[in-house]
C-alpha cells in the first residue's frame, strides 16, 4: 500500500498526468459532438449563417488554423516553463523545482493547449466533401472555435502566472505554506499509541538483552515515507519489536541497515529471510529526493538553501535572505508550540512494537539557523532578523529545554556580531537587540 501511495503521488505531481487526462477528455468531447451532429437534423443551421455557415473547405480551414496555432502556443508554454525552471534553479535552489512541476495551474494550462489541438485533429478528419458523402459537423466545428477563443484568455493568464511565480515572495511563501501544512500534519505524529511510561522503562531495561537483527535496505536513496499501520502490523505478527535505523529524510545506501527487529523472548533471534526483508522494505518508500509528505525538515532545508544562495557573493541578495529568516522564524515558532511524538510506539497499551527515529526540536532549529548565521557573517540585517525570529519562536513555548536551545542560538548571534561587525554603529544595534531578547529567553 505504501508503494502504491508513493507511485500515485509521483504520478499526480508529474507534469504530464493532468494534460494526459485533458487530452482524453478532449477526445471524448470530439467524439460526442460528432456523434450528436450525425444524429440530428441540420436544417436549423441555415438560420444562423454567421455561426454555422462555413462549408467543408471553410470548416477545414478553421480547424487547421486552430490546430496549428495551438501547437505553436503549446510550444511557447513549454518553453516558458522550462526557462522558468532553469532560472529558479539557478537563482534560488533546484529543490523547489518539484513545486513548480506539481503546480496544477501549469499542468492545466499546458493541458488545455494540447487537448484543443487533439480535439481539432479528431473533428477535422470527420469532415467530408460532397463527392465523399458530404458531412460537416457544425456543433463540433463551433466547439473548436469556442475552445480557441477560451485559449486566448488561458494564454494571457499563463503569462501573468509565470511572471507572478518568479517573485521571491511567492516562491518562499509557497515553500513555507507547504512546510507549515506538513508540521500541522506530522506533529505529533504517532505510530499507533504512544507507549506508556512503564512500557518505556521496561524496554530500556531489556534493550541490552534483546538480540537485534539488522534488515538491509533494498534500494539506495532518501527515505521518503513509511507505512505506520503496516509497520505496527508487521511487528505485531512477528511478536517482537521493530527499530528504525534511519529516520524519514535520511539517506540510505543499498545493503545498509534500514531497520532492525528483535524478539521479546530471551535468547531468540529472528532469521533474516528474504520474505522478512521484502516485507519490511515494503513498509518504507525510498526515492531519489526528499519530500515534505512526512518530512517537515525538508521544507526547512529548502528555505535555508534559498537563503544561502541569496547570501552567496554571486547573488548578494540580503532582502531575500531576510525573507527566508522571517518564514523560518514562523515555522520554528509553530514547532515550538507542538508536542513531538515519543519514539516508542505500542498498540493499544500492549508491549512496545516500534521504535521510531523522530527529529528533535534542537535538530530542526539548528537546521534552520546554523548555516545562515555562518553565511551571513558581517551582515547586520541578518543578525537582527535572526534575533527577531528566535524571539518570536520563544514566545510560543514555556518548555525550558526548548527555550535553552533558542537562547543558545541568540547568544551565538550576539557573539558573531561582536566578532564580525567592523562598524561600531552596527555592533551597537545588534547588541542592543540582543540585550532586549536574551532576558526573555531565560
Amino acid at each position: 500500500m505504501n508503494k502504491l501511495r508513493t507511485l500515485w503521488r509521483d504520478i499526480n505531481d508529474s507534469l504530464w498526468f493532468v494534460p494526459a487526462l485533458m487530452v482524453a477528455a478532449a477526445m471524448g468531447l470530439a467524439y460526442g459532438l460528432v456523434k450528436l451532429d450525425m444524429r440530428i437534423d441540420h436544417g436549423w443551421v441555415k438560420d444562423y449563417p454567421l455561426l454555422f455557415g462555413a462549408g467543408a473547405a471553410g470548416a477545414r480551414g478553421v480547424l487547421t488554423a486552430i490546430a496549428g496555432s495551438m501547437m505553436t502556443v503549446a510550444s511557447l508554454g513549454f518553453s516558458l516553463t522550462l526557462s522558468t525552471l532553469g532560472q529558479v534553479s539557478s537563482q534560488y535552489t533546484s529543490r523547489v523545482l518539484r513545486n513548480f512541476m506539481s503546480s496544477r495551474v501549469n499542468q492545466l494550462v499546458l493541458g488545455s493547449f494540447v487537448s484543443i489541438f487533439v480535439y481539432c485533429l479528431l473533428v477535422l478528419r470527420t469532415i467530408r466533401d460532397g463527392d465523399e458523402g458530404g458531412f460537416i459537423p457544425p456543433l463540433a466545428v463551433t466547439g473548436g472555435l469556442v475552445l480557441a477563443i477560451m485559449s486566448i484568455g488561458v494564454l494571457v493568464f499563463f503569462i501573468h502566472h509565470i511572471a507572478s511565480i518568479m517573485q521571491a515572495g511567492v516562491i518562499i511563501g509557497g515553500v513555507a505554506a507547504e512546510t507549515e501544512a506538513a508540521i500541522r500534519r506530522l506533529f505529533p505524529q504517532e505510530l499507533g499509541t504512544a507507549a506508556t511510561e512503564p512500557a518505556q522503562q521496561a524496554l530500556l531495561e531489556k534493550a541490552a538483552e534483546l538480540t537485534w537483527v539488522p534488515v538491509p535496505a533494498a534500494a539506495t536513496g532518501y527515505l521518503q515515507t513509511l507505512d505506520e499501520e503496516g509497520l505496527l502490523a508487521l511487528a505485531r505478527r512477528l511478536g517482537g519489536v521493530v527499530r528504525m535505523e534511519r529516520g524519514v529524510g535520511s539517506f540510505v545506501a543499498q545493503g545498509s541497515a534500514l531497520a532492525a527487529v528483535a524478539s521479546y523472548q530471551p535468547g531468540r533471534a529472528f532469521a533474516l529471510t528474504d520474505e522478512l526483508c521484502t516485507e519490511l522494505n515494503a513498509q518504507f518508500s525510498i526515492g531519489r529526493q526528499r519530500t515534505t509528505e512526512q518530512d517537515a525538515g525538508f521544507g526547512v532545508r529548502q528555505l535555508v538553501d534559498i537563503a544561502l544562495k541569496a547570501l552567496s557573493p554571486g547573488i548578494n541578495d540580503t532582502s531575500t535572505a531576510v525573507m527566508c529568516i522571517d518564514y523560518l522564524g514562523a515555522l520554528v515558532a509553530s514547532l515550538a508550540g507542538r508536542r513531538f511524538a515519543d519514539p516508542l510506539r505500542t498498540d493499544d497499551g500492549g508491549p512496545v512494537r516500534v521504535i521510531t527515529r523522530q527529529p528533535s526540536f534542537e535538530v530542526l532549529v539548528n537546521t534552520a539557523f546554523d548555516q545562515i548565521l555562518t553565511a551571513g557573517e558581517g551582515d547586520p540585517a541578518v543578525y537582527l532578523r535572526l534575533l527577531t525570529a528566535l524571539d518570536t519562536a520563544a514566545s510560543r513555548t514555556r518548555v525550558p529545554a526548548r527555550r535553552a536551545v533558542l537562547r543558545a542560538h541568540a547568544t551565538r548571534v550576539a557573539e558573531a556580531a561582536a566578532r564580525a561587525l567592523p562598524a561600531a554603529y552596527d555592533r551597537d544595534q545588534v547588541q542592543a537587540r540582543a540585550r532586549d531578547v536574551l532576558p526573555r529567553l531565560a
